[in-house]
């Protein structure tokens, strides 16, 4: 893929924050949702969606694009969000998160919106439904290319290492994982409720080629994902360093705003400290 100049870097980072304001807006219409998680993982899907992944939003069954899998399924209004920022449905439909008969549901549900490849939110299970998808395409001699995003507390989860085992064992090179090591889950700091540290030991113990980086960074997010597209016979890894809740200043770095949604109070704060669009 392409390096991105600094034009492009500029309208990436424009878009975060146009993201991080759907984030807020929509989780605060519906009155529940996962803020923290969702606010933490804003650049690297943002560096995916809009740099790094062969869509066609037109055609969102396209047999040759990338298949992204939120693994971490709660942060179901990010997925929405850049979705609906990239054409694949209209943006006004992103106000009814979470309402009777929406196709937005607070996890994502394949069948129910364009661009969702899995329906995720139970942990531990998108790290298997993305090495299936990259064998199916080594079976079938495609070369799109498979993204999972991990939460790290989701990484308590067995699951997960068995998929790991299993990724490398087939040397599967078209399969990207990116952890969202923001450090904290539902229930307080990840070391503390059952600790899968430390990751960057344990992803290579376990076959995979690893890359650590600031997941707010989206300059160095595309030279990470430009790396692991060269990663051959094995599965690579992005450790991403983040912050949860990041943006908005009472939700940083506390576990208490995993899945608690803004009231209309907090919500004018949380928008004015993220800002007006510039572009």
């Amino acid at each position: 893929m392409a390096e991105a100049d600094k034009q492009e870097i500029r309208d990436l980072e424009a878009k975060a924050q146009l993201i991080r304001r759907d984030i807020i807006e929509m989780l605060t219409e519906a009155g529940s949702g996962h803020p923290g998680g969702s606010l933490s993982s804003v650049e690297i899907v943002t560096a995916l969606f809009f740099h790094v992944l062969r869509l066609q939003p037109e055609d969102p069954e396209w047999s040759e694009r990338d298949r992204f899998i939120l693994s971490k399924g709660h942060a179901a209004p990010l997925l929405y969000a850049a979705l609906a920022e990239r054409g694949f449905f209209p943006r006004e439909e992103l106000l009814t998160l979470r309402k009777l008969g929406t196709r937005l549901q607070g996890h994502p549900a394949k069948g129910q919106l364009p661009g969702v490849e899995a329906s995720t939110g139970s942990l531990g299970q998108g790290l298997s439904m993305g090495l299936g998808t990259a064998l199916a395409a080594k079976l079938d001699q495609r070369d799109y290319r498979v993204y999972v995003l991990l939460g790290d507390g989701e990484c308590e989860e067995g699951q997960v290492w068995e998929a790991a085992m299993a990724a490398a064992h087939y040397k599967s090179d078209n399969l990207t994982a990116v952890l969202d090591y923001n450090g904290l889950q539902i229930d307080g700091a990840i070391d503390e409720v059952m600790s899968p540290l430390p990751f960057p030991e344990k992803w290579q113990a376990f076959g995979w080629a690893v890359r650590q980086v600031d997941g707010h960074d989206i300059p160095e997010l595309i030279d990470a994902f430009n790396w692991a597209a060269g990663v051959k016979s094995q599965p690579a890894m992005i450790i991403a360093k983040t912050v949860k809740g990041k943006g908005v200043s009472f939700m940083e770095d506390v576990a208490g705003w995993h899945g608690n949604a803004p009231d209309a109070k907090q919500a004018a704060q949380a928008l004015d400290e993220i800002g007006i669009i510039d572009v």
